[in-house]
């Protein structure tokens, strides 16, 4: 039987996740949580997400775009460090480029292929191929003897795609097939090979060994090296393959961190088409934004128009209307400028009337005035640099960015934004792969949404969500390395794998009335910080909860947390099963300080706060 003398209490805490400081201290707030927003003040779970087609792809996504063509149809483009691959009409392409063309065999021609019977493996020859493992080709009027034909049948891309699966030195390499080799042969066929865009790589590399560090002349010290010794850390750091990823009209332009520009043609009629290297763009090039009205292609981090050094902090720009033509002139609009504030230029987008460009130290504006000078460049902030190529999103004009320490807004001046979650993240965040950050924006709940690899790992794990119109802040596990808008599909769109061993495929992010994770049951928690009564100077004593949630179907569970002082352990009440139809819970507990926490696990449940209440009183002083 409940206390006759204890009162009702609604927990009516403070919107969103506040964990700057210590549990105890956060004391009003909601404190821990996964796979929560919170919406019109309130917290509630995240909907789930389904595959978007059963078909997977090689490699990490790195960058995603969504855009329609002429004709209205979807598509979908996406780059990993092996592939560039479009989505059209539901069907996914892999469009990566050819970079060159060699005849390979007998008859006088270059190189040699060979097979060995009972083996699937073709051994190519050809000097100076600088093949690595993971690279692709594929072959052309093969005539290759010992193996079935249908291994190297004309395909809509001239035949099917083969990996190199080992290496000797720069002159040889094998590939595997599908079938085994009836006969040795040194000399076994000719064939057109096919060499793709090589394949890049996965993960940010410090540099270390003897070429690394500094040099100290006493013994090997953290960051510094001795006579004859190695570097153990560095400040040197090898990049992961990055992509980005623009629409010129309905045709996709696509460049691969420090890789030529890519053009591929959207003209369903000529599908499909693999991107082709602008040759006559800059031959590298660290990312592009094409300039909305103008429609010039915008590029950070290129080669100067005299000499053709690489420059990271310059920008440079194709003429207007033309992405083939860099060279400036006085029948061209191309042209270049130059930033000082930083060391090398991260990313830019779209804004109202600008393209907001960041280095890894400030922030500017370029805007297109027009002839003579065509783009004018101003510094709108410093010390507020991008920490990836990705970490900015651009929401009505305003633009949101994720930086080293901090997450900033322009909306007409450079803020830094109230994260109440800070500390916390940035305490767990793997700063090596801090390149592979991703800011998407999901409108239907007004989030920007930030994913990034916690501690320990490689690949973005975790997400931090921030409502902009309710200045809202909250986080939790997940798996999406890319996220697109629902602006042109029905649902946001997201590239990633379930788990490390798992295959990657393109997903629908939180279908309308969908709570499962591809079919399986999703967890999701949320726990308040502590409270006391009377700053611990008297007991609690709590004997009832009156529930008050949205639940479509299924069960949720409420614990109520009790302990005697911050760094004591927990005595767990519960946990209470909840469904649409619980009228009360009576239970007894007791200490100097409290919590609760609510968490389901049913299969497709959605549940939302309301305005639950506990009956409490104090109970003496010990």
């Amino acid at each position: 039987m409940a206390s006759t003398t204890a009162k009702l209490f609604k927990f009516n805490l403070r919107p969103g996740i506040r964990r700057e400081s210590t549990d105890y201290s956060e004391s009003g707030s909601w404190y821990d949580c996964d796979r929560v927003r919170f919406r019109e003040g309130k917290p509630e779970n995240l909907r789930g997400y389904q595959k978007h087609l059963d078909t997977t792809f090689d490699g990490t996504a790195r960058d995603l775009l969504t855009w329609q063509n002429n004709s209205t149809e979807k598509l979908l483009s996406f780059g990993t460090e092996q592939k560039l691959y479009v989505l059209a009409s539901d069907i996914l392409y892999d469009v990566t480029p050819i970079v060159s063309t060699v005849t390979v065999g007998t008859d006088g021609t270059t190189g040699k292929l060979a097979t060995t019977s009972g083996s699937n493996k073709i051994a190519v020859s050809l000097n100076a191929n600088n093949v690595s493992v993971n690279d692709y080709i594929f072959f052309t009027n093969a005539s290759i003897r010992n193996f079935a034909s249908t291994n190297f049948a004309a395909s809509s891309f001239g035949g099917p795609v083969f990996r190199a699966v080992s290496t000797s030195g720069t002159n040889r390499f094998l590939i595997s097939t599908t079938s085994v080799a009836t006969a040795t042969s040194t000399s076994a066929g000719t064939a057109i090979v096919n060499f793709l865009l090589r394949t890049g790589s996965n993960d940010n590399i410090q540099g270390l060994g003897y070429g690394a560090g500094v040099y100290n002349a006493g013994v090997s010290t953290t960051g510094g090296r001795a006579w004859n010794r190695p570097a153990d850390s560095s400040g040197i750091t090898f990049a992961a393959t990055q992509w980005s990823l623009d629409n010129f009209g309905e045709d996709l332009l696509a460049v691969r961190r420090g890789s030529n520009l890519l053009h591929w043609d959207a003209d369903a009629s000529l599908r499909p088409v693999r991107a082709a290297i602008v040759t006559t763009a800059p031959v590298s090039i660290n990312s592009i934004v094409v300039s909305p009205n103008d429609r010039h292609v915008l590029a950070f981090g290129t080669n100067e128009f005299a000499g053709g050094a690489f420059n990271p902090l310059l920008i440079r720009w194709s003429d207007q209307e033309d992405f083939t033509n860099w060279t400036p002139s006085v029948s061209s609009t191309s042209g270049e400028l130059q930033v000082v504030d930083g060391t090398t230029l991260k990313g830019g987008i779209r804004s109202r009337n600008t393209i907001h460009v960041w280095s890894d130290q400030a922030l500017y504006s370029l805007q297109y005035v027009g002839p003579p000078f065509i783009f004018a460049i101003s510094q709108l902030g410093t010390n507020c640099g991008l920490i990836g190529p990705h970490a900015a999103i651009n929401v009505d004009g305003i633009s949101y960015w994720m930086g080293d320490n901090n997450f900033y807004r322009f909306d007409g001046r450079v803020d830094k934004l109230n994260c109440t979650i800070r500390r916390y993240l940035y305490d767990d965040f793997n700063m090596t792969q801090g390149d592979k950050v991703y800011a998407a924006v999901n409108s239907e709940f007004h989030e920007v949404v930030w994913y990034y690899p916690k501690e320990g790992s490689t690949e973005p794990n975790a997400y931090v969500l921030y409502n902009y119109e309710e200045n809202t802040w909250a986080y939790g596990t997940g798996f999406y390395t890319t996220l697109k808008d629902a602006t042109v599909f029905t649902n946001t769109i997201a590239t990633g794998k379930v788990s490390t061993g798992a295959t990657p495929h393109i997903w629908d992010n939180e279908p309308v009335s969908i709570f499962t994770g591809d079919g399986v049951a999703l967890s999701s928690f949320l726990q308040s910080a502590d409270f006391d009564i009377d700053d611990g100077n008297e007991l609690i004593f709590a004997d009832r909860i009156i529930p008050d949630y949205t639940i479509n179907q299924g069960n949720i569970n409420m614990s109520v947390n009790f302990r005697e002082f911050p760094a004591s352990d927990q005595t767990e009440k519960g946990p209470f099963e909840i469904n649409s139809g619980t009228k009360k819970i009576d239970f007894r507990g007791r200490g100097r300080q409290s919590n609760v926490r609510v968490s389901c696990n049913d299969f497709n449940t959605s549940w939302k706060w309301g305005s639950v209440r506990m009956a409490i009183q104090s109970d003496g002083k010990r």
